[in-house]
């Protein structure tokens, strides 16, 4: 059984930190209130309540026109989305409604663009991370205390508010009854990289392609450019129309990758799914479109709450070194990797690079893992064949090409 919480927490922000999170909303609002104004009018003249279609229309520029990371960009663009959707709801009944306005000094954040401890937390601004403890009751039974100290429930997401010059959390926060992932004993992860020609590849060896995704992204954009080429109100419709199927085939799509990467997990025992951190990907996956940057997104959200409800973690790492780092050696180096082949400068080790990367992501974890302040519970990564643990050594190794 789940039990959901919301507690209000009261922020001490250290000197200097008002400001930081003052412009933090100031451009949290900046976002929403862009994307509003474009989702209510339409790039067509009719309103656009498709997420999809409003980050991959609007994330460029607010990333440029904001210094926000890329996570609390994405959270202004889909506030505004969900508001306008209630805003079409009501026009839809014959209701008084105008364009949603977000005016309020808030920021939306989750795990990836928070922090969350059990005395303070860090929070993400545009002149980097803040850190603020919490101000709490000192009965340990009266709430927020009560929920924000027991270990037990987990910190879900956060709305950041200012009231009355004073910094609040309003944090959502999940316990489960049934929640047996141990704290100690061995561990097994399963990494996953992600690509443009390979969508997903798992450290098993196993393989998403991305051609389906592709061949159907390049399919809409020609059916999208012969309509709007006709200029007609007839034409318009279609669009919409078009871009309804799209989203809904990706989401078909996406769903269907997610299942299957969780059931690749739970086929291996797998305590963990460890992608790379998605927040710079755009850096990271440069040749990668905005359908692509979506998808990645998306794709992890899908395998986040469908592992949970197997029992499975979904964890980020740092990205750095993934693509270029020797998983059998440790070698880095960037001659390591040319386009979708990898072959070790120093000990000769070939195979797919996106493969490569994905068992590196999950050593990245059994790293982070072993430097741990408990030092951390053994940790392997699971292979085709067998584990590859942090010291490189195999369990009941694969041939060559593991």
């Amino acid at each position: 059984m789940e039990y959901r919480r919301t507690a209000v927490i009261k922020l001490d922000t250290p000197e200097g930190a008002d400001t930081h999170l003052r412009e933090t909303v100031e451009q949290f609002k900046y976002c929403a209130n862009t994307a509003s104004e474009w989702c209510w009018h339409g790039d067509d003249g009719y309103h656009v309540t498709s997420k999809a279609k409003a980050e991959r229309a609007l994330y460029d520029q607010l990333r440029e026109d904001t210094e926000l990371t890329a996570n609390l960009v994405q959270k202004g663009i889909r506030q505004a989305v969900e508001s306008v959707k209630s805003g079409v709801e009501r026009l839809k009944n014959d209701q008084d409604t105008s364009r949603p306005t977000f005016t309020a000094d808030t920021a939306v954040y989750d795990k990836r663009s928070a922090t969350f401890h059990r005395d303070h937390v860090s929070l993400s601004t545009p002149d980097g991370r803040i850190e603020c403890d919490y101000i709490l009751p000192d009965d340990a039974d009266t709430p927020p205390t009560k929920y924000v100290t027991d270990e037990d429930y987990e910190f879900r997401r956060a709305t950041l508010h200012r009231r009355d010059g004073d910094w609040y959390l309003h944090a959502s926060m999940l316990k489960e009854d049934d929640d047996t992932e141990p704290t100690t004993g061995h561990s097994t992860v399963l990494g996953v990289d992600l690509g443009v020609n390979q969508l997903a590849v798992a450290s098993t060896g196993r393989f998403w392609s991305a051609d389906e995704f592709n061949h159907w992204k390049r399919e809409y954009e020609k059916r999208r450019s012969n309509l709007q080429q006709c200029g007609t109100r007839a034409a318009h419709d279609a669009i919409a129309g078009v871009e309804r199927k799209e989203d809904g085939r990706f989401e078909i799509f996406l769903h269907r990758v997610a299942n299957e990467i969780v059931a690749e997990a739970v086929e291996h025992d797998c305590s963990h799914i460890v992608f790379e951190d998605l927040t710079d990907i755009r850096e990271n996956v440069p040749e990668a479109s905005w359908h692509h940057l979506w998808a990645f997104r998306r794709l992890y959200e899908y395998v986040e709450y469908k592992a949970r409800e197997q029992g499975v973690k979904v964890v980020q790492v740092d990205p750095r070194n993934t693509s270029k780092r020797c998983s059998t050696c440790g070698f880095t180096h960037d001659d390591n990797r040319h386009g979708e082949d990898f072959e070790c400068q120093d000990c000769g080790y070939q195979n797919h690079a996106d493969y490569n990367a994905s068992k590196n992501i999950g050593l990245q974890y059994l790293r982070r893992r072993q430097n741990a302040d408990d030092g951390g519970a053994p940790v392997d990564v699971r292979l085709n064949r067998g584990t590859l643990n942090v010291s490189g050594e195999y369990d009941l190794p694969a041939s060559s090409e593991a």
